[in-house]
């Protein structure tokens, strides 16, 4: 098993005990998903909070570890999402490689999507 199946192995387990012993079972997929969202949208905030974007605050030293610790929060709700709309590691990976793909060609001007590509003779403007 490589890790990220692993990774959504105990997930789906953790999902499942979840489930089972907060009385969650009925919850129906789109429920979950805005449960998850704004849960991930919490944790988000913690890992900003982390990288100091108050630029009105006094800068605090980084704590790598911490920024760590907060994305693996995000990762579970993020793989628990793709567990409840049924998606599984192999089409995780699959949709990431063709997405990847595409974000390259759009960058490379190779796209149907326009407004992507990057103009190497133009100036970078100023704001």
């Amino acid at each position: 098993m490589d890790k990220l199946e692993n990774i959504f192995k105990f997930q789906q387990m953790f999902d499942a005990e979840l489930a089972e012993k907060r009385g969650l079972q009925g919850i129906s997929m789109e429920e979950w998903i805005q449960k998850e969202t704004l849960a991930m949208l919490s944790e988000l905030a913690e890992l900003i909070e982390e990288v100091n974007f108050k630029w009105w605050k006094n800068e605090k030293p980084v704590d790598a570890d911490k920024v760590k610790g907060e994305l693996v929060d995000i990762l579970h709700f993020f793989v628990s999402m793709c567990l409840k709309t049924g998606m599984d590691a192999e089409e995780l990976h699959q949709r990431y490689l063709d997405k990847n793909k595409e974000n390259f060609a759009r960058q490379h001007g190779q796209s149907d999507r326009e407004g992507y590509a990057v103009d190497n003779n133009s100036e970078v403007k100023e704001a």
